[in-house]
């Protein structure tokens, strides 16, 4: 099927955020794409939210859901998007929403490792995920999720493989610095590379994030990317086939000599 990645640079107000991404979508469904994918934080970023957290995420997350089910029916194409999803407690998840092209929620996913890393405290404000990996079927595909600093752990990669992935969609806000897009396009070829799986890579584009959104392939091989573009989709073909050739001649999951482990350990 006809995959998407859609880049763009979301705001403080998720009705402005929204409006893109229809457009975005509207954009990847007339080239016959079946599932776009959006960046992590689509709802709204962060830093760009006045007032309370907790208080906005309250007030958005149950509206925006709703909103990326419509854009999904108006255009019969899934779509996976980032957002934050009230937790009971002050600190909110980092979710992701699974969309297929009726509009109806298929699966979410919270951010399992947060980014406490080069002097970010993701987890002053958000609280890790416990729910595991997940992956439904798109299209006659294993879709697996996966967010951002999640990349850089390739046990869960793994157990997304394990699980049945033969897609990997990875909505991300990647900082900007030293050697960054560096490691991104490394850790992104590698997580294809080493589980002979897609990896369709959604990233913000803003002037703290790099975009550089990408669709790779099982041999780690960019088939559809953008650089630092504010707003831009790019479509490829992913097929189940290319997973399965690839796998005939690198069978590193047949290879392997270490247990399978279908679990992952919560990020607490």
């Amino acid at each position: 099927m006809l995959v998407s990645v859609g880049q763009f640079r979301p705001g403080g107000d998720a009705a402005a955020n929204l409006a893109v991404m229809r457009d975005l979508a509207a954009e990847a469904a007339a080239e016959g794409s079946e599932l776009i994918v959006f960046p992590e934080e689509s709802m709204f970023t962060v830093g760009r939210v006045e007032g309370s957290l907790q208080q906005a995420v309250e007030a958005t997350w149950t509206s925006f859901v709703q909103q990326l089910s419509f854009i999904a029916a108006a255009h019969s194409i899934a779509v996976v998007a980032g957002g934050y999803e009230p937790s009971g407690e002050e600190r909110p998840f980092n979710t992701l929403v699974l969309v297929d092209g009726t509009g109806r929620i298929v699966d979410t996913y919270r951010k399992l490792h947060l980014y406490d890393a080069f002097s970010y405290q993701e987890s002053t404000r958000i609280k890790p995920g416990d729910g595991g990996v997940k992956v439904a079927r798109i299209g006659g595909l294993g879709v697996g999720l996966m967010t951002c600093y999640d990349i850089r752990f390739p046990e869960q990669a793994r157990a997304l493989a394990d699980a049945g992935a033969d897609l990997i969609c990875v909505p991300a806000a990647w900082f900007k610095g030293e050697h960054k897009i560096e490691h991104w396009e490394t850790l992104l070829k590698a997580r294809a590379i080493e589980n002979t799986v897609w990896v369709a890579a959604a990233g913000t584009s803003s002037s703290h994030t790099i975009g550089h959104s990408a669709v790779i392939d099982p041999m780690g091989v960019p088939q559809a990317h953008l650089e630092d573009e504010e707003r831009g989709v790019v479509t490829t073909e992913v097929t189940r086939r290319r997973v399965d050739e690839v796998r005939e001649f690198l069978p590193v999951l047949r290879n392997r000599r270490f247990a399978r482990n279908e679990t992952i350990v919560d990020a607490h």
